[in-house]
């Protein structure tokens, strides 16, 4: 790892203009003059470039602020509680861009996506500010020592990294970033100052697996308890891979391997620190037939974002909703669908056969969806598209309804991967379609039509 001042050795960005687009009436900001179309300058002194430093500055009960009107800079004082928002609203969420990822990693499922898709689908983001208010994970390779300086003075935390692998040279490789390897110091500065971290490793057959994996392991408990859990994934390949880095998937066999390998750490880590910190994720046990863990198993569930303890977290909400049913729900009457694809299919079967036991009038059909848009390896039912629901679920049988994981959608105006809307969806099946949230309560409400 190199030293402090070669991390440094890294271009200033450009300053950003944060512009006011609206202001709430009757706030605190209109009452004082601040109108839609100003700019924010400052806080009580502190320049404003985004969204962290205007809440971290606003928490204040007496502000100055610094605005500027017409290119003339006018200055305004507010009084409030600790906590309270003042009313000004600007252009996007960050008053900033996104911040646009500088690597070209082997794995990039960005980079494995076919021409003609919608354009926000090819933006790769790499933004600390994501980590921390919606849980997105960055590679460090965007940030200098004045972001880590500022992650520190503001406490932001936890910050979500995904490491890959702690070997420098490999992370270069990998990542193919030379600063990928020396930004790795970035995660011991963060562990001193006492803040939070959380990793991940997508792993690559015969890159950064085996002793590879068990060095990074080995490396990254040492930032425990800064670094408080680890997920292990393995890397998504889907049919667009002609030109990039060949990668093959891992067989049933090894899968079990890599369970085997993370588990036999982890423990060692639970008999050391009372944490098992590093997980594997649900996809490996659900290609190798592995047993999934009990709940126990996965501590506080920190890393189910990224399908890690997902199913287990899942079963256990259902078991406590069926419990909870009243007796009049028990008696509900319906013939439902559900799509899924075909690496939950087995565990959703099963889980619909255990809600069918207690919901006598309950019939449910459990249709498996193989992923023709992006290829057979990828089977893990985010990724279907409404273009595979429609080919696969076209003359079944589909009841009242058709049920769909909302992990299908994007948020960009709720369209499946290929762009076809649910309405679209429903129109071409002649069924309504509904989602549910990955959540066993939710998923069998949905059922049920509560």
């Amino acid at each position: 790892m190199s030293n402090y001042a070669e991390i440094d050795n890294f271009p200033k960005e450009v300053e950003t203009v944060v512009k006011i687009t609206d202001v709430l009436p009757n706030s605190r900001a209109a009452k004082r003059g601040i109108v839609a179309g100003d700019t924010l300058v400052s806080i009580n002194g502190h320049e404003i470039f985004d969204v962290i430093d205007y809440r971290f500055y606003l928490a204040e009960e007496a502000i100055d602020l610094i605005l500027q009107r017409d290119g003339a800079e006018y200055s305004v004082r507010i009084i409030k509680s600790m906590y309270d928002d003042i009313g000004l609203e600007f252009e996007t969420p960050l008053m900033d861009k996104k911040h646009r990822c500088e690597n070209k990693c082997i794995f990039c499922f960005i980079d494995q996506l076919p021409e003609g898709m919608r354009e926000p689908l090819y933006f790769k983001d790499d933004d600390s500010r994501l980590s921390f208010l919606h849980g997105n994970y960055i590679t460090l390779t965007n940030l200098e020592r004045r972001d880590i300086d500022r992650i520190i003075e503001m406490h932001i935390s936890p910050v979500n990294v995904s490491v890959h692998t702690t070997d420098p040279k490999l992370r270069v490789k990998m990542m193919k970033n030379k600063r990928a390897g020396e930004v790795l110091e970035y995660l011991r500065i963060l562990a001193d100052a006492g803040i939070k971290l959380r990793g991940q490793i997508v792993l690559c057959k015969g890159v950064n697996d085996g002793e590879n994996l068990k060095k990074s392991l080995c490396d990254l408990e040492k930032l425990y308890p800064a670094m408080d859990s680890v997920s292990v994934v393995p890397a998504g390949m889907t049919r667009f891979r002609d030109g990039l880095y060949p990668l093959e998937p891992f067989s049933p066999e090894e899968c079990a391997d890599i369970i085997r390998q993370i588990t036999e750490y982890s423990e060692g880590c639970l008999s050391r620190h009372g944490e098992r910190i590093f997980y594997p994720a649900d996809e490996f046990y659900v290609k190798s037939g592995t047993p999934i863990p009990p709940p126990e198993f996965w501590g506080d569930y920190s890393q189910i974002e990224n399908g890690v303890g997902m199913l287990s977290s899942f079963d256990s909400e259902l078991d406590m909703a069926l419990g909870n049913l009243y007796d009049d729900e028990h008696d509900i009457a319906a013939e439902v669908s559900i799509a899924t694809g075909e690496a939950a299919y087995d565990f959703i079967c099963a889980s619909v056969e255990k809600i069918c036991r207690v919901c006598y009038n309950l019939k449910c059909h459990v249709y498996k969806v193989k992923n023709d848009f992006f290829g057979g390896e990828i089977t893990v039912t985010g990724l279907l598209t409404g273009r595979d629901l429609a080919a696969s679920l076209a003359g079944e049988s589909l009841g009242e309804r058709l049920v769909l994981s909302s992990s299908m959608l994007r948020s960009e105006g709720d369209l499946f991967l290929c762009g076809m809307t649910p309405d679209e969806l429903s129109k071409k099946l002649g069924v309504p379609v509904v989602f549910a949230d990955n959540d066993g309560a939710d998923f069998l409400y949905t059922l049920l039509g509560i």
